[in-house]
């Protein structure tokens, strides 16, 4: 039996959007929603939505253009506005509506945007590696790769390949690297491996640079919530200062710095511990 139900649900537009949706949809426990980073997909959060699953349903959606969600024929619509309004529309469908929202990355940004959009509808937040500041080499680190397909002849090559392109992980396994590639790379018609989005989100991010938003009142908005965020100790995305200035604006903030990892933490690691306890309050 599958450890999860396979969820395909249209989006305001009609695009079909996949989800993974695991645990009892009947638990009396706050569901899980995880939220992944720009190029990522619901494959990420396998392990966290395993350790959950027994006690709450934990849902894990695939944006538009990454994953098992089909891809935009309007590259424009690669838009964390879009994705905002996407996941609402797979929540209503779900019929959901109080939630625990965890995002890592670009799925904390949307995080705090929901803080705004649907505030009634958070119990919690956990925001992963991000903040309402970017480091800007972070930035120039992912759109070098984002836009470029660059295809592996073989499983073993693109774990090969993943390992030069994000040297910070915390994986330190041939499993969680495995686990990696297998979250990365889909197999194409070809007969080589392939990146698992749509390398025509580069176009919409080199779009959205030349007017980004401040996203300061986003984090504001969860003032109320009770809220984790996490910054990995070698973060180029989320910097020390920026994580300090966070605690400042919401005193209440529950923080976790994950030693020995870039952008992003896995929610693997031993702090990790501290994501597992904060879910378990709701």
């Amino acid at each position: 039996m599958s450890a999860y139900r396979e969820r395909r649900i249209a989006a305001q537009d009609g695009l079909l959007l996949y989800c993974r949706d695991y645990g009892d949809p009947q638990s009396p426990h706050c569901p899980l929603v995880c939220l992944t980073g720009l190029t990522r997909n619901s494959a990420d959060y396998a392990d966290l939505a395993q350790r959950h699953a027994g006690e709450r349903r934990v849902i894990c959606p695939d944006y538009r253009g990454r994953g098992r969600s089909a891809y935009d024929r309007d590259w424009r619509n690669y838009d964390p506005r879009v994705y905002l309004n996407d996941v609402v529309q797979v929540l209503a469908a779900l019929d959901l509506h109080r939630i625990i929202l965890l995002g890592t990355s670009m799925g904390g940004v949307i995080t705090m945007g929901f803080a705004v959009a649907k505030p009634t509808m958070l119990a919690a937040a956990i925001i992963n590696d991000i903040g309402p500041d970017i480091q800007g080499g972070g930035l120039t680190r992912i759109f070098d790769y984002v836009g470029v397909d660059h295809p592996q002849p073989d499983w073993d090559t693109a774990i090969l390949y993943l390992r030069k392109l994000l040297p910070t992980l915390s994986i330190r396994t041939d499993e969680g690297w495995r686990k990696m590639a297998r979250a990365t790379f889909r197999e194409g018609a070809d007969g080589h491996l392939h990146f698992d989005w749509d390398v025509n989100l580069a176009r919409a991010l080199r779009l959205a640079q030349r007017s980004a938003p401040d996203l300061w009142p986003l984090f504001r908005a969860l003032r109320e919530v009770p809220t984790l965020a996490l910054r990995g100790e070698l973060s180029d995305v989320l910097s020390p200062e920026t994580f300090e200035r966070m605690a400042l604006a919401k005193p209440d903030l529950q923080r976790v710095r994950v030693r020995e990892s870039g952008h992003a933490p896995t929610l693997n690691e031993p702090e990790a511990a501290a994501v597992d306890e904060f879910i378990r309050r709701f």
